[in-house]
């Protein structure tokens, strides 16, 4: 299977997640169980293997149908995040990033070069004309991914959605293909 590597020593790297990888994939979410499910719902949903291997399987038909697509990032071996298009439409020319990533492995830029790969593939391989980012408005993490992607603020969706008891604030950020195109250089030389 194919990957591509995040980094100069190879020990960070992004591949496609797949089914077979439900074990994995549910031993990463439990690792990461707190600090991923502050925001997104993603370990609710992965609370056991036939839960785990059900989202990856959705994701496979997402892809099957060119709909979505879902990738893992490995540091040095071990499954610590990853990045999808959640929702993915060539024929409009628009698609929604989005990501998580358990607490060891913050902080080192990895959702940034993961997003970099996957927007310039849908841009430049797919002919994606707009890539959406949405993050509820206390996810400082989140929202500082789409500033160094160069992604511009849309909008507030005031109390969007129900999470854990509570309405949240949905922040839509996004960036076009021209102005990906335009900023290439400037994120290539950091």
């Amino acid at each position: 299977m194919f990957g591509i590597n995040l980094d100069d020593e190879g020990t960070a790297v992004l591949r496609p997640l797949e089914p077979w990888r439900a074990e994995e994939f549910l031993a990463h979410i439990d690792r990461g169980r707190d600090f991923i499910g502050q925001y997104i719902g993603m370990p609710d949903i992965n609370k056991d293997l036939a839960g785990a291997r059900g989202f990856l399987q959705n994701y496979a038909e997402k892809t099957a149908a060119d709909a979505g697509q879902i990738f893992g990032i490995w540091l040095d071996g071990t499954l610590v995040g990853g990045v999808m298009f959640r929702l993915f439409d060539a024929k409009a020319g628009t698609c929604e990033i989005g990501c998580w990533l358990e607490p060891t492995a913050a902080g080192r830029g990895l959702i940034t070069k993961a997003c970099t790969v996957l927007i310039d593939w849908a841009v430049d391989g797919r002919g994606i004309h707009r890539v959406e980012w949405v993050a509820a408005s206390e996810n400082t993490a989140s929202i500082n991914v789409a500033k160094r992607l160069g992604m511009h603020k849309d909008g507030v969706l005031r109390e969007m959605y129900l999470y854990r008891g509570k309405r949240h604030d949905e922040e839509v950020w996004s960036v076009l293909a021209p102005e990906w195109r335009a900023g290439r250089e400037e994120r290539e030389a950091r």
